[in-house]
């Protein structure tokens, strides 16, 4: 009977050594910057009531009808693994009653981890997939719609992305958008027989929706339609001629586009997306985050009236943008020290030294393998090792062990002792050494 194969699910990725590194770089480079500008972090439930979801994306969006990885659990009850980031997020600021006065506003967060959506696999776009977004809440200011894209652009410039272009839009305030959404129903209904099967579902239920078919046909009807910018009231004018303001003032360069309207049901006034140009995502400019302002998201949670502001960065697409672009991801550290020992007996003073050394802050490897000296020379040349430490059967007997620069070649001959004890003065002086020719 042949051996069972297990293979990974269609749709994810298995993240190995040195390409988490990379990973790893690019997350902590987007927590510092995100902390320079005072977000903190947050971690909710990788899965949720399926409500919550259902709840925030609305029931014509994509992500609930097609793409929501959900199921009845052992309590039967619905939940679903979270498809994005902002809908369990808010219901965190809810339920742990963030809105209070005694918290600052805005509130801000970020996060990063992993989502789930149902959707055909290719270059960048996975079932599982990762984001980094963030999440401010409690402040309807313009100022802040414009930080958070300056943010947004501000991390992928820090990154080495530098070919970069925002696209902005409002969709307006209540008003504005329920004026639009006549006006929009209006111009599509003689189209309607023309339409996707998808719009023209969505065509009654939220025809804004539509505006952001993939459907070929559907772009060329739309082109067409009517702008939302010309539907806005006073008030939502006002807060979007303030937002063009303080991106001028901060030297960001955008384009007004009135086909934007972005993927889920709850955005309002502000949206953006900044998009690329890389043969590694596709032809033309292509979106790479995403996001703007969702002030009654706060309300669908049972919370008081609190806006909220925010955008999402898939991690995959933006690790095939840095690599292609030949951004600076750090590589494997070199070793510090090697670790060899040969003779009866070595073995446990091999395990004591490289203990020894990593109690010092050094990184330290040795042999699990009872290879032989020159076996073990090799592994250490191949990890990049700074120094070797050998002790045979001779140094044993002696208590001491033989201390090589691999840069230099310079060998000494010390003590064990002194090598528990103050190892980094020898490592020192051998660098000063090597500075020094």
């Amino acid at each position: 009977m042949a051996k069972q194969s297990f293979q990974k699910p269609k749709g994810t990725a298995d993240l190995l050594p040195g390409e988490s590194l990379k990973w790893h770089y690019v997350e902590e480079t987007a927590r510092l910057l995100f902390g320079d500008y005072q977000y903190s972090e947050v971690r909710t439930p990788i899965f949720e009531s399926f409500d919550v979801f259902a709840r925030s994306a609305g029931d014509t969006s994509d992500v609930v009808t097609k793409e929501m990885y959900d199921f009845k659990d052992k309590g039967d009850r619905h939940v679903a693994l979270r498809p994005e980031g902002t809908a369990g997020v808010v219901r965190a600021f809810v339920e742990n009653k963030l809105f209070g006065p005694e918290h600052q506003k805005p509130y801000k967060m970020f996060y990063i981890g992993p989502m789930f959506r149902y959707e055909r696999p290719q270059a960048g776009r996975m079932r599982q997939f990762h984001q980094i977004g963030v999440e401010a809440l409690g402040s309807d200011s313009p100022a802040l719609d414009a930080e958070v894209i300056a943010m947004a652009v501000d991390l992928f410039q820090t990154l080495g992305v530098t070919n970069l272009k925002v696209k902005i839009n409002s969709l307006g305030d209540k008003e504005s958008r329920e004026n639009y959404r006549n006006a929009l129903i209006d111009f599509l209904k003689p189209h309607f027989d023309e339409l996707s099967a998808d719009s023209q579902t969505r065509l009654e239920k939220n025809p804004l929706r539509v505006l952001d078919s993939k459907d070929e046909k559907d772009q060329a009807i739309v082109a067409d339609a009517p702008s939302i910018l010309d539907y806005l009231t006073e008030d939502a004018q006002a807060h979007w001629e303030k937002v063009q303001a303080y991106l001028e003032a901060m030297g960001i360069d955008y384009e007004v586009d009135a086909n934007v309207v972005r993927g889920l049901d709850y955005y309002n006034h502000t949206i953006f997306e900044v998009m690329t140009q890389s043969a590694a995502l596709g032809r033309g400019w292509t979106t790479i985050t995403g996001g703007g302002r969702y002030n009654g998201l706060v309300e669908e949670f049972g919370g008081p009236e609190k806006p909220g502001v925010g955008f999402g960065i898939g991690l995959e697409r933006l690790m095939l943008l840095l690599e292609a672009e030949g951004a600076t991801l750090p590589e494997q550290a070199p070793l510090d020290v090697y670790v060899a020992n040969m003779g009866e007996g070595t073995d446990v003073a091999a395990m004591q030294m490289v203990q020894a050394v990593r109690s010092f802050g050094y990184s330290a490897e040795r042999d699990y393998q009872d290879r032989k000296l020159k076996a073990q020379f090799k592994t250490a040349d191949k990890l990049g090792a700074r120094f070797i430490i050998t002790i045979g059967e001779r140094e044993l007997a002696e208590q001491t062990a033989n201390l090589k620069n691999m840069t230099t070649g310079e060998e000494i001959t010390v003590k064990l002792a002194e090598l528990y004890t103050g190892l980094p003065e020898f490592i020192e002086v051998e660098e000063d050494v090597e500075e020094e020719n």
